[in-house]
C-alpha cells in the first residue's frame, strides 16, 4: 500500500463526490461537512459505477438499482447491495488530499 497524492481539496466541494484513480483502482472521494472521505467506486451490487449517483449527506446512491452506501464507513445500508465497500485511508495536508490504497 502507498499514499499517493490524488486531488486538491477545493476541488471536492462540500457535498460533492470526485472520481480519481490511485494506481488502477477507481476510488470515490467525498467531501462531507468539509472531511474527506475515499471508498471504492464499485458498488458492491453489480459493480457499477458510484461517481453518477447522488450524495445525500454521508450517504451515496448508486445511479443504477438505488443502494446505498455510508461513505464514512462503506457499509450497504440499503438493498440491493449487501457487502461493503472497500474504504481508504485519506490524508489531507493544507490543499493537497492523499489516499492509501
Amino acid at each position: 500500500m502507498a499514499e499517493r497524492l490524488v486531488a486538491k481539496k477545493s476541488e471536492i466541494g462540500e457535498g460533492e463526490a470526485h472520481r480519481v484513480v490511485v494506481d488502477g483502482t477507481e476510488v470515490l472521494l467525498c467531501n462531507v461537512g468539509g472531511e474527506i472521505y475515499a471508498l471504492a467506486d464499485i458498488c458492491t451490487h453489480d459493480g457499477g459505477a458510484l461517481d453518477q449517483g447522488e450524495l445525500e449527506g454521508a450517504r451515496i446512491v448508486c445511479p443504477r438499482h438505488g443502494a446505498t452506501f455510508d461513505v464514512r464507513t462503506g457499509e450497504a445500508l440499503t438493498l440491493p447491495a449487501v457487502m461493503p465497500l472497500p474504504t481508504y485511508t485519506v490524508r489531507v495536508d493544507g490543499e493537497d488530499v492523499y489516499v492509501t490504497v
